[in-house]
């Protein structure tokens, strides 16, 4: 009997309630394990996650029977109670709603994965607003800037 055999690669970015900087250097290594253990639980490959300390970038092989705002839902909802367990920041953490993901070909693997390494000297050039409304450039999707991320200039 033949298989089927595939591999998607998708970069998922999403931000900070508020797009406040709490996602703070001492334990975002822990965030990013955390976060690639929910990926690789949920069957996928988890390839790199980054981040400054309002948003994040996951980059991440997807098999076609996991839906990509269901892995994106679950890598939210774990790692906010998982940061609020924790108490690193006072109140309560929480991500904003919506994300963008972006597809890549194989080929790309090796250059989206720099990218998303060097965020920390990407971001001393350009803001996340400029970056996110890049991604939706490059990527050819329409949008309306009131129905993005709440920007915080």
């Amino acid at each position: 009997m033949a298989g089927t055999f595939t591999q998607i690669y998708i970069q998922a970015i999403f931000a900070v309630n508020g797009r406040a900087n709490l996602l703070q250097k001492p334990w975002c290594d822990d965030v990013f394990k955390y976060m690639a253990g929910i990926i690789k639980n949920k069957g996928q490959k988890p390839i790199i996650v980054n981040s400054i300390a309002n948003h994040v970038h996951m980059f991440v092989g997807l098999q076609p029977a996991m839906a990509v705002s269901d892995l994106i839902r679950d890598v939210k909802n774990n790692t906010t109670n998982f940061i609020n367990d924790q108490k690193w920041v006072r109140g309560k953490f929480s991500w904003q709603e919506g994300y963008g993901a972006f597809s890549y070909a194989h080929s790309q693997i090796e250059t989206v994965y720099n990218y998303i390494l060097k965020q920390e000297e990407h971001h001393n050039k350009k803001t996340f607003k400029e970056e996110y409304i890049d991604f939706l450039k490059k990527f050819q999707i329409l949008h309306e800037e009131r129905f993005l991320f709440e920007w915080i200039d």
